[in-house]
């Protein structure tokens, strides 16, 4: 069941200490499994979108992520169930929309075969589950280590039967993708590359959702930079305007300040002006300064 998981963003806690956290407030813990629930179910329209898009070539992978759309509704399923029976609304969970953002990033161009389309659709449905891989994997072991309260061991025994066929979209992807590089080295680039590109936009899209403090605009800006960083040298011109407004301006990440700030003030005024806004204002000293990503042609 070994995945690789995505790189832990710079400055920043893993999974398995955002997780260590959040099992402790319930309001938190349960806003995060609500993001699980519309994760789930999201991917059951997008992976919906895929076959369509296909229409019925190749008829193996149409057969495949047909399966793969079974296994994503019954994880709605039982955590819509886990979440009604604890009593926790199953709206649209409140912050950045990390499937939102991720959408937004995507470049949505023309490939100029099919091949070129699956090769996309399969990298970016590879890094996506790996992410969820990881995020279960330490919800799990954050779990084991809280207490051991009924609540918890049901939510803990619902995200461990969830979490091993998750591990195997991954394997599937790797093995789909391993295919695909084998046909010939030029197939093997085109896979290198797809993959280069959505690391980059899957690691923006996380991080977008992770990152509301000031000055994260501008960490939004470097992160888009880095995506097209590994595009063509002729599309990221291109890439970059039509995406830099939206980024600068992120009305999404505006209203996720003003949905904490006052969850944050309702709970605990003296928590917040002693905590958050400290750490709100400290986002200016954060803004990453790396080395340059070398351009690939």
């Amino acid at each position: 069941m070994t995945v690789a998981y995505p790189r832990k963003p710079r400055n920043a806690m893993g999974a398995r200490e955002i997780l260590a956290q959040v099992v402790r407030d319930r309001e938190i813990h349960l806003i995060t499994l609500n993001r699980y629930r519309y994760s789930e179910q999201r991917s059951c329209k997008d992976l919906t979108d895929l076959i369509e898009r296909l229409d019925g070539e190749p008829a193996e992978l149409v057969r495949d992520l047909s399966r793969h759309i079974s296994d994503e509704a019954r994880h709605a399923m039982w955590l819509t169930d886990l979440l009604v029976d604890i009593g926790h609304n199953v709206g649209t969970p409140p912050g950045v929309s990390y499937i939102d953002e991720f959408d937004r990033l995507l470049d949505k161009e023309q490939y100029r075969n099919l091949d070129d389309g699956i090769i996309a659709a399969l990298a970016a449905i590879n890094v996506t589950e790996k992410r969820g891989c990881e995020y279960f994997s330490a919800h799990i072991h954050a779990l084991k280590q809280a207490p051991q309260t009924d609540e918890n061991i049901k939510i803990r025994e619902t995200i461990e039967k969830i979490f091993p066929e998750e591990a195997g979209h991954v394997r599937w992807g790797n093995r789909w993708l391993g295919s695909i590089a084998a046909k010939s080295p030029e197939h093997r680039q085109k896979v290198e590359q797809a993959k280069r590109k959505y690391v980059a936009i899957e690691q923006a899209a996380f991080e977008s959702g992770m990152d509301i403090m000031l000055g994260a605009e501008l960490r939004r800006v470097t992160r888009l930079v880095d995506i097209a960083n590994t595009m063509p040298m002729w599309e990221r011109p291109q890439y970059l305007m039509e995406r830099l407004p939206a980024t600068l301006l992120a009305p999404d990440l505006q209203m996720t300040r003003v949905d904490v700030a006052q969850r944050a003030w309702n709970r605990d005024p003296q928590a917040f002006m002693e905590k958050l806004v400290p750490m709100f204002l400290n986002g200016l000293n954060t803004i990453e300064k790396k080395p340059a990503t070398k351009p690939k042609a």
